[in-house]
């Protein structure tokens, strides 16, 4: 796989090689995430999903987060890094981009099967407290240019989350714990970067415009992943 350079929106590039997916921000941008790094609310210049290979837990020497910041420093991103890990293969990621009414949309994925569940079943970590370690994860990075309400950036965790369930579902990826259908894996995480445009989205529901445009891409771009995981 040969890396690749290419820009997402005037203030957004991506590059993306066997080792990283790196999404550069020229102006910080509000962020809401799961990522084990600078998870929950920030503002930052930079996002990262990093692979890394499948090692057992019991060779994990530090936290993820210092790794992802690690590697961070060690590429010479400055600011503030939003990142993620995965095992999965970086020749899995795809984007699905759609423009609409002046609102330019794109979801990023990069996808690995290996540890599909299914909400509900029984988890392997029995401490409450206790972190997983990433494998075969589905990590999902959604850019919009429009100004998201603080409801609409919860919605669209909600939409995402809904429409992966609906890809998998589409796939019969199915749950080794329990054999019934998966909803995800067990370490999937989810970037949502915040647009500066003038277009404001209060809401993100299944009745809304963009909440149907964000299920479609997500479907979209995981379908193309999925085929390439398998």
């Amino acid at each position: 796989m040969q890396p690749s350079h290419f820009k997402l929106t005037e203030q957004i590039t991506v590059s993306h090689s066997p080792d990283h997916l790196h999404v550069d921000l020229s102006v910080p941008h509000r962020i809401i995430s799961s990522a084990p790094l600078n998870g929950g609310e920030c503002f930052a210049e930079h996002i990262v999903n990093m692979r890394v290979s499948e090692i057992r837990c019991e060779d994990i020497t530090e936290p993820p987060a210092t790794t992802i910041a690690n590697y961070c420093t060690t590429n010479n991103w400055r600011g503030t890094c939003v990142g993620m890990m995965t095992s999965a293969s970086m020749a899995s990621f795809r984007i699905a981009e759609d423009t609409t009414q002046g609102v330019k949309t794109a979801v990023l994925v990069t996808t690995g099967l290996s540890n599909a569940r299914r909400a509900g079943d029984l988890a392997e970590h029995r401490l409450i407290g206790s972190a997983p370690q990433e494998t075969g994860t589905i990590n999902i990075i959604l850019s919009t240019t429009a100004r998201l309400s603080p409801a609409a950036l919860i919605e669209c965790v909600q939409m995402i989350t809904e429409a992966k369930v609906v890809a998998c579902e589409q796939h019969n990826i199915k749950s080794p714990v329990s054999g019934l259908a998966a909803t995800g894996t067990g370490t999937d995480a989810i970037v949502i970067i915040n647009g500066q445009g003038p277009v404001s989205i209060a809401y993100c529901g299944k009745h809304m415009l963009f909440g149907e445009i964000l299920a479609k891409l997500v479907v979209r771009a995981l379908t193309q992943s999925f085929q390439q995981s398998k």
